[in-house]
């Protein structure tokens, strides 16, 4: 295939160039100073990680460290001030707290002194007496290191000097070697106030005990989904037509029966006599605005329909194509996972060298004789370099997943020799990318992180006007205003990097010539995305909802929770 820049025709004394879209054969480097922009920044975040990992101390944040500076399972140097700091830790691996159910948080260490011990109590210890012999029995002291075990029920101090009565069972944690307690007031506690010590890390640790608890289900829903996208794959793939008016019939149909119960309910209640409290009345009026609402969605949808009803065999095209190159190329489906892998690499890089950065400091103690560690000059400035790496280098790898698959429906889609099909249309897309146009996916990528960058700042400033009750709607407010121009530009980008892929043209380029030709078929255009769109929703619809019907059949077959003898309260069952 060759590509013709443009063709020249002469129509007396007006010249007029019609420009031929084809994949060009012959390529050149698109935006190579954008690419050399993107090596030297990567260059500062290779600086940034390997400052993190020579001054960092991330041992100090998995293995843990007491209220002295000394770092559990560690044989530790003493820091200057502190008498307590520089003992031999070898042997006590486990950071425990003096006041567990209490512990509060205060710029920014934790209000409670924490020890260094042998091992965690397995039972509550209820006096002074209970933690001499645990002490005796186990090696492991529980009280501040200068307090003999033989003074633990004599000294008039040990009250200060030891954990807070009674001291509740607790055992440790798997990965980051702390007493975690096992009463569940204390625990929900101690949870809160250690995991917010991350920044939003309470959150992910609720997602990630809400998976982990329901793992099982969670995986057999996800199996559950691939298997219904697979299904609608295939029903695109061979039955375009009859899928695709099955779906609208089925829309059809739905929207006048659920609007058609929703007027019934409110007929059906307002006319009872026996409506007379006042929250069957306010349900009258929820359902008399839940009816109107689905009527006025489904006299949309239904005009909609009716006015893109020639535009349908467009529509209907458009999904027989794609159904032929995923045919031509079934390794685009994994195409996604591939990037979701190569993101959750990147991912669990950018977070070691966070928490490496955020444990360089220097130790100080304070006049209490603990220690403190204070941050580095320039930390704070690396942390949002480091920031903006995250967002930028995210974005440029959603940018070349789109290249390459842009890239591999061009090279079959214009393809005319339906006899000898290209042999790798993924492979030949990737080296193309590599080759050429890596600069112009760091173009696009760079614009889109240009765009993000003032909502994280919004939300930064939300978090801290917090108790403002006008923050959030303005944070809101601005939000959208910020959103939005965000995502016209990705539309356009995705658009640009196909018109790359096609002309092998710069960023610029490519969109400019993408907008023309968006400009001039729009009509068309836009007719085709809505259908195209609407069905693709249904689709995710479908297999969203059985998903949900297979839950909620599941969960009536399970009874996650059982009576207590006295019927007065739920507790899980184990």
């Amino acid at each position: 295939m060759e590509r013709r820049g443009g063709r020249r025709q002469d129509s007396g004394d007006s010249v007029s160039e019609l420009p031929e879209w084809r994949p060009a054969v012959y390529r050149k480097c698109t935006d190579i100073l954008w690419l050399l922009l993107f090596c030297l920044f990567w260059a500062g975040l290779v600086f940034i990680s390997g400052y993190a990992v020579v001054a960092g101390a991330a041992e100090r944040l998995v293995l843990g460290y007491d209220s002295f500076g000394n770092i559990c399972g560690r044989k530790n140097t003493p820091v200057e001030g502190a008498n307590l700091s520089g003992l031999d830790m070898t042997n006590k691996k486990y950071v425990f707290f003096l006041n567990s159910c209490s512990l509060e948080i205060q710029s920014p260490k934790i209000s409670s002194l924490s020890l260094c011990v042998s091992s965690c109590p397995q039972q509550q210890l209820n006096s002074l007496e209970d933690l001499q012999s645990f002490a005796r029995n186990n090696g492991s002291f529980l009280c501040v290191y200068s307090l003999n075990v033989s003074s633990y029920t004599v000294n008039p101090k040990a009250a200060q000097l030891c954990p807070t009565l009674p001291v509740p069972p607790s055992k440790s944690f798997p990965l980051f070697n702390r007493c975690v307690p096992q009463n569940p007031e204390c625990y929900s506690k101690y949870a809160s106030v250690l995991i917010s010590m991350v920044n939003e890390m309470d959150v992910f640790h609720r997602i990630l005990s809400g998976i982990l608890a329901g793992r099982d289900t969670v995986v057999g829903l996800s199996v559950l989904a691939l298997a219904f996208s697979l299904m609608l794959v295939l029903a695109f793939r061979f039955i375009q037509t009859l899928f695709i008016h099955t779906l609208i019939a089925l829309v059809v149909f739905g929207l006048l029966f659920v609007s058609g119960v929703l007027w019934w309910l409110h007929y059906d209640y307002r006319n009872d006599p026996s409506t007379e409290l006042e929250t069957e009345k306010e349900n009258v009026k929820f359902l008399l605005g839940y009816a109107i609402f689905s009527t006025i969605i489904t006299v949309v949808l239904l005009s909609l329909i009716y006015v893109l009803r020639k535009r349908l065999p467009f529509s209907v095209q458009l999904f027989r194509i794609v159904g032929k190159i995923i045919g031509r190329i079934p390794f685009l489906l994994f195409q996604p996972l591939w990037t979701f892998l190569i993101l959750i690499v990147f991912w669990v890089f950018w977070v070691a060298v966070l928490l490496s950065l955020g444990t360089a400091g220097t130790a100080q103690a304070t006049s209490g004789g603990q220690v403190e560690y204070r941050a580095l000059s320039g930390i704070c400035y690396m942390a949002w370099y480091h920031f903006v790496g995250l967002i930028w280098t995210s974005e440029f790898i959603l940018a070349c997943q789109q290249m390459v698959i842009a890239g591999a429906v061009v090279t079959c889609y214009f393809n005319r020799n339906k006899n000898n099909p290209p042999p790798h249309p993924v492979l030949s897309s990737i080296s193309v990318l590599f080759c050429y146009h890596l600069g112009t996916a760091v173009k696009g990528s760079f614009l889109i992180t240009v765009l993000r960058i003032p909502r994280i700042v919004l939300l930064y400033l939300c978090n801290i006007l917090n108790q403002k009750k006008n923050a959030k709607h303005l944070f809101d407010c601005c939000s959208c205003w910020v959103c939005f121009p965000k995502s016209c530009l990705r539309y356009f980008n995705q658009h640009a990097y196909t018109t790359t892929a096609i002309n092998g043209t710069n960023f610029c380029t490519s969109a400019k010539d993408a907008v023309c030709i968006l400009a001039r078929n729009s009509a068309k255009l836009a007719s085709i995305s809505c259908f195209g769109d609407f069905l693709l929703f249904l689709g995710k619809t479908f297999v969203s909802q059985s998903n949900k019907l297979t839950e909620g059949r599941n969960h009536r077959n399970t009874r996650p929770f059982q009576d207590n003898e006295d019927g007065t309260e739920l507790q899980p069952m184990t």
